[in-house]
């Protein structure tokens, strides 16, 4: 199972999402069809299940006519739940959803009207594929550092400069952009531009093979001409839109962590309940039962540190970013370490290829680096101290 009942039972969670949460995991395992070819193309793939998505209405949050319960619009549970579910079943399912919903969040909070009206409803329906280009080869963790240059011309703005690692990369129909417009040093001077993928002067660059293969790509921009209209929010906002979206989604990794250590913790089970060592199951054994309870106590801490996060961000918290931090910073760590002792509890058989603990020991490791490393989070949650007082 995909969800912990005793956790969905708690205060943190309505009704709602509880049905919710139940629709996704039943969805999920009625659609396996999407995802089961290991051996498939990710960019094939991440379009295929981005359209099922759409279609069977698990996007359509990210269309303003949901209504203010709507994910984009500030369900961060629903989000979470999703997200569990989704990395539970597979690795592209819930790179497919992540990654359009990231795309459209800052649209749905900044998009004049004009801009919600073209995008946001195919968007919603899957047949617009979305990314959010932010990293470049020098500016990853350091946003401030961006240095795609977007210059002023009479009807809109030129960029020059090239971006890296971007996520649906080479499948997007448009990206949302941070570049460099100068109203300021640093972080003043970002801007957001929708960029459509057809834009003159923009070029899918090199394809990015990661060790657990997902739709990456670099793209180029090259005397990029956009009009005035591309620009989301206003000039030398960037970085604000840039730093909410990544606060707001960080609570979201870590339950996806939460679904790839379930996933494995199923697994390693099974096969210990299973399997018969020195006249025994292998689950008899001490030291095989202590790994499991390591892995439970550290499965209810994060499922317990994501529900907080996107409760508090839902109640509109001073403190939510402090908490999906945090949420993020343990959930995914903690999901390495669950990965890695599930794989142990397999012994060789989860060193083989495309094993399932194999498949989750290559695919668990990206999320301690994206939407802000482990490091960065806790310079952030350090940094939500400074003004505590002494404690007595």
């Amino acid at each position: 199972m995909s969800f912990d009942a005793g956790i969905l039972a708690l205060p943190f969670y309505e009704p709602r999402h509880v049905q919710r949460a139940r629709q996704i995991e039943s969805w999920c395992a009625e659609h396996t069809e999407l995802w089961d070819d290991s051996g498939a193309d990710p960019d094939a793939t991440g379009l295929r299940v981005l359209r099922a998505l759409g279609e069977h209405g698990w996007l359509a949050a990210l269309d303003p006519a949901a209504g203010p319960e709507g994910l984009a619009a500030g369900d961060s549970r629903s989000l979470c739940l999703l997200r569990e579910a989704l990395a539970y079943a597979d690795d592209l399912a819930d790179f497919a959803f992540s990654i359009q919903a990231l795309a459209a969040t800052p649209i749905v909070r900044h998009g004049n009207e004009e801009q919600q009206r073209r995008y946001l409803a195919p968007m919603a329906k899957g047949t617009l594929c979305g990314a959010f280009a932010i990293s470049e080869t020098e500016a990853g963790s350091d946003v401030a550092a961006i240095g795609l240059r977007a210059d002023r011309v009479a009807d809109g703005y030129v960029l020059n400069g090239a971006k890296a690692w971007i996520a649906n990369g080479g499948i997007a129909d448009l990206f949302c952009v941070i570049a460099r417009t100068g109203e300021g040093p640093g972080a003043l001077g970002l801007t957001a531009f929708l960029v459509p993928a057809t834009a003159p002067g923009l070029a899918v660059g090199q394809r990015v093979p990661l060790i657990a293969p997902r739709s990456f790509a670099d793209l180029e921009f090259a005397d990029c001409h956009v009009s005035q209209d591309s620009v989301l929010g206003r000039p030398g906002t960037g970085f604000v839109i840039a730093m909410e979206v990544l606060e707001r989604f960080r609570m979201t990794v870590g339950a996806a962590a939460l679904g790839f250590a379930r996933r494995a913790t199923d697994a390693a089970l099974a096969h210990a309940k299973n399997r018969k060592m020195y006249g025994a199951r292998q689950f008899d054994l001490q030291l095989v039962k202590a790994t499991f309870a390591d892995i439970e106590v550290e499965l209810n801490a994060a499922a317990l540190l994501v529900a907080r996060a996107a409760w508090a961000a839902d109640r509109g918290d001073p403190a939510a970013a402090k908490h999906s931090s945090i949420a993020k910073l343990y959930a995914t760590e903690r999901a390495q370490h669950i990965v890695d002792a599930c794989v142990q509890v397999f012994g060789a058989a989860g060193l083989v290829a495309d094993s399932v603990p194999e498949r989750l020991y290559r695919q668990i490791r990206s999320l301690r680096i994206y939407e802000g490393t482990s490091e960065v989070q806790k310079m952030i949650i350090a940094g939500s101290l400074g003004g505590r007082g002494r404690a007595r």
